[in-house]
C-alpha cells in the first residue's frame, strides 16, 4: 500500500505562470486568520513568516479548497480552479 507522501510526489502541476488561481492578502491583521490556513493546507502552502506577514505559492495547490471554505473574503481574496489544462493532476488514486 502506497503512503499518501508516496502518492503526492507521483503528482503533477501544471503552473499557470500568467494567472494566481488564489490571492490573498498577505498582511491580513487577524492572526487567528492566518493560522487557520497555515494549519490547515494539506500541501503547506501558507508560510507565516517573522514579521507576521503570511507567504503562499499557489504553485503547489491541490486544489482542494480547504482554504477557501475556511477564509474567502478575509485572508483568501480570491480562489477558483485553474484554467484549463492548467493545475494539479493526480497520477496515483
Amino acid at each position: 500500500m502506497m503512503t499518501i507522501e508516496a502518492k503526492l510526489a507521483t503528482t503533477r502541476f501544471n503552473v499557470d505562470e500568467d494567472n494566481a488561481h488564489i490571492e490573498v492578502d498577505p498582511n491580513y491583521p487577524d492572526m487567528a486568520e492566518k493560522m487557520k490556513l497555515v494549519n490547515a493546507c494539506p500541501a503547506r502552502l501558507y508560510r507565516l513568516q517573522d514579521d507576521g506577514s503570511l507567504t503562499f505559492d499557489y504553485a503547489g495547490c491541490l486544489e482542494c479548497g480547504t482554504c477557501r471554505i475556511l477564509s474567502l473574503g478575509k485572508v483568501v481574496k480570491k480562489w477558483e480552479y485553474p484554467r484549463d489544462t492548467q493545475g494539479v493532476e493526480f497520477r496515483e488514486g
